[in-house]
């Protein structure tokens, strides 16, 4: 195996560590320090001149805004220090929902994002799952974007839930969540949702398809407020669905949105390690698999110049086992 060198930021240390894990090496020494008055400062800590070396940083898990701005910086830093090749690891990509001008006098900001990271340094970019897939044609440089719907199928076909509605919570996600049910042969409903301003509040006007007699789980990339999972979940439950469940790609929700899902009727939540939770969570409602070893296994395939398409389809067993196992 070529040796792989992997770094991390502030938000991404623990899902790095989670990495370096499973391919059996050590985390490579960085350090972050952010003063009194806000100012970040980044040191990479040992030689990279002419090396690859990939960087692991979220942006979203310690505030969208730190950890965007900390990135920019670990670009300029392995790019001063003379690296060859740098590769951006973010497992979740904040700001993915500012993909457009939908309304007059606002900033396409994943755009801003995506051109300032270019910018800074990264040679190429590796994440999971971004509300919307266009936002890779932001990028200039290659984006691998993975997929965790593989991963987190294969790990509720784990559970034996028989009798599984999957529900998307707007036409938005229609498409994933189609693929999502055609993974676990089951069959789909679909919400119709309406947001009426920027207060995280949505309105399940109705769900096309039946639920009734039926477990549902309800999928989707991300939610902030648990708002919509817990309006839709009410829903299911009038329409007569037993049981309702929730799968996630990211667990962004904030100390509120936790505190609505634990007062809901939602059984438990599904989601990925991409995002560090604001703090310990009930393994009885919120059940992780870690999206590390994915990643992982794409660095390391990456680095040895070998195919990774067939990660995108599905999931080794060996791989889901250590997702597991985190």
């Amino acid at each position: 195996m070529a040796d792989i060198k992997i770094f991390a930021g502030s938000s991404g240390k623990a899902f790095a560590e989670r990495m370096c894990s499973y391919l059996g090496i050590t985390l490579r020494p960085t350090e972050t320090l952010r003063f009194s008055e806000g100012n970040t400062y980044v040191k990479i800590g040992e030689h990279v001149r002419d090396e690859e070396v990939y960087l692991v940083q979220p942006i979203g898990s310690g505030g969208a805004n730190d950890d965007f701005v900390e990135l920019l910086f670990w670009m300029d830093a392995f790019k001063r220090s003379g690296a060859k090749y740098v590769t951006a690891v973010i497992p979740y990509f904040s700001y993915g929902k500012g993909d457009k001008k939908d309304e007059p006098r606002v900033s396409i900001r994943a755009r801003v994002v995506a051109e300032s990271i270019e910018l800074a340094g990264a040679d190429r970019i590796i994440t999971m799952d971004l509300h919307a897939p266009q936002i890779q044609g932001f990028f200039k440089k290659p984006v691998d974007h993975l997929l965790a719907r593989p991963l987190l199928s294969a790990y509720v076909e784990t559970l034996g839930l028989d009798g599984l509605t999957i529900v998307a919570p707007d036409a938005g996600f229609a498409k994933n969540a189609r693929r999502f049910a055609a993974c676990l042969g089951a069959p789909l409903a679909i919400a119709d949702k309406t947001r009426s301003c920027h207060d995280e509040k949505a309105e399940i006007l109705e769900v096309i398809g039946s639920v009734k007699g039926m477990d549902a789980m309800i999928v989707d990339d991300f939610s902030i407020s648990g708002n919509t999972l817990v309006e839709l979940c009410k829903q299911l439950k009038a329409m007569g669905a037993k049981r309702v469940y929730a799968c996630l790609s990211h667990l962004a929700l904030s100390e509120a949105g936790i505190a609505n899902i634990l007062a809901s009727d939602i059984e438990y939540v599904i989601s990925t390690d991409s995002v560090e939770p604001w703090r310990e969570l009930d393994p009885g409602r919120f059940k992780i698999v870690s999206a590390a070893p994915l990643f992982a296994e794409i660095v390391s395939r990456m680095q040895n110049r070998q195919a990774i398409g067939d990660l995108m389809d599905s999931v080794p067993a060996a791989l889901l086992d250590a997702s597991i196992a985190r």
